[in-house]
């Protein structure tokens, strides 16, 4: 399940600076990026660049992602942040998330077709400078068939209050 980015006040900011966004996640060096931990979800070509970790920012991460990192501290209830870098030709395989108190946020940053996302029954693609937010606990898969890579912004932040 997808949600408008209209219902998240701080989604216009970053839409507005994501190029400031993926010039700071295109100047890491490739080998900052770490495996995703879940090697089930994707053998190969998916790596992250952590920069939030359980409500905590990775002071040594965050040093060389400064205006990302200003991003990042004006989103309230934010959990996880960083990079996520999926290879060409890499598939996540369908999975679902861990906790039912946040949602997911991927800031699209580099991206060519064919790649997309699909929620529940619900498939997009990302776009860069636009989010698109979802529920992590709904069964969801992506994949990246074009000939590079893939980068977004990803993030977790708490649910609004009142949200089932």
């Amino acid at each position: 399940m997808f949600f408008s980015s209209s219902q998240f006040t701080f989604v216009q900011e970053l839409e507005q600076q994501w190029q400031l966004v993926r010039d700071e996640c295109m100047a890491l060096p490739l080998n900052e990026f770490d495996p995703w931990p879940e090697k089930n979800l994707c053998k190969q070509g998916w790596d992250v660049y952590g920069l939030v970790l359980a409500s905590r920012f990775i002071l040594a991460n965050c040093i060389f992602c400064p205006a990302t990192t200003g991003l990042l501290l004006r989103i309230p209830g934010i959990v996880n942040a960083g990079f996520s870098r999926l290879g060409a030709g890499a598939v996540i395989t369908p999975h679902v998330g861990y906790s039912s108190e946040v949602l997911r946020l991927h800031l699209g940053l580099l991206v060519q077709a064919p790649s997309g996302i699909r929620v529940g029954q619900q498939v997009r693609n990302w776009v860069p400078g636009q989010c698109l937010i979802f529920d992590d606990t709904v069964e969801h898969e992506a994949w990246n068939q074009s000939d590079s890579d893939r980068l977004v912004l990803l993030l977790d932040f708490v649910k609004p209050q009142g949200w089932a």
